[in-house]
């Protein structure tokens, strides 16, 4: 038997992070499993509400490692399709029961699901039917207002990363493999590691210059300074690129991971009129990182 906690949990915010530790409270008390049911991809991406704009705040593997680590015995993705997505909350509920023996539940403050989009109330009420106990969590707040992957987001196409990271607990973070890029930043004293994304729908912050810390494949940490933007100082290609410079670094680490942690935002992108214009703000620039 298992008590279950079911929903995507972009994020794994502090609201998805108190559920969770209601869970294996609950299965402590029971004596029972603590079970993670999530689903892969994303309702949007599949019923293609707003599928042109979806962007996640953590990749399908990072997710999965990160309620892993929260200390679940475990987690079942399921593949959400059209079919899974006609399921009533009710039948929702019998294949919790039939396919993971599922003994109770707990339920975030904004849980829903089946195609009527039934409530933590309206769910609680159709579990006690069947036999099964539910809690249902209080929302946790910050800044006055419930903590949710939709602020979350909002925050960061703001640029505000500092209360991105208050929303999320942690800084966010952006993962992929270095890529090489066309080494201009490294004539003018700022080589950068552009980064190719590994999970291509992961949200971007909006374009400008951030303070960064830096993890490299090894496990080594350093002071970053990223810059999210087109280049429109040199290069007229509207190409998106994440770039980052590692203070203190001087190695070749094309085709090795990286992980940058977004820490605060420094300024706007903008276009210089010459590479020595350019290079002048950077130098003021990192000082400024410097003294973050």
């Amino acid at each position: 038997m298992a008590v279950v906690a079911t929903g995507f949990f972009d994020g794994v915010h502090p609201g998805h992070r108190l559920v969770i530790e209601t869970l294996l409270s609950e299965a402590r008390a029971r004596g029972e499993q603590s079970l993670v049911v999530t689903f892969w991809p994303h309702p949007r991406a599949v019923l293609q509400s707003g599928a042109d704009s979806l962007r996640y705040l953590t990749s399908r593997a990072e997710r999965v490692e990160m309620l892993k680590a929260l200390g679940v015995d475990a987690v079942e993705t399921i593949p959400f399709s059209r079919e899974f997505a006609a399921l009533s909350a009710e039948q929702y509920l019998r294949m919790l029961c039939r396919d993971y023996q599922c003994s109770a539940l707990v339920l975030g403050y904004d849980t829903r699901f089946g195609v009527e989009q039934a409530g933590p109330e309206k769910i609680a009420a159709l579990a006690a039917g069947m036999g099964l106990d539910a809690v249902i969590t209080p929302p946790v707040c910050v800044d006055g207002a419930p903590v949710s992957s939709t602020r979350i987001r909002t925050a960061l196409e703001a640029g505000d990363v500092a209360l991105a990271s208050r929303l999320l607990g942690r800084p966010y973070r952006l993962h992929g493999v270095v890529v090489p890029g066309n080494r201009l930043g490294r004539t003018i004293g700022f080589p950068t590691a552009n980064i190719k994304l590994y999970e291509p729908l992961m949200l971007v912050p909006r374009n400008g210059v951030y303070k960064t810390a830096v993890f490299t494949a090894n496990g080594s940490s350093y002071t970053g300074m990223t810059n999210i933007g087109v280049r429109p100082t040199v290069s007229d290609q509207k190409v998106l690129t994440i770039e980052t410079y590692i203070f203190d670094f001087d190695e070749m680490i094309y085709g090795l991971d990286l992980t940058v942690d977004f820490i605060s935002r420094i300024r706007d992108e903008r276009k210089f009129a010459s590479l020595q214009d350019l290079r002048l703000q950077l130098t003021a620039d990192a000082a400024q990182v410097s003294s973050i």
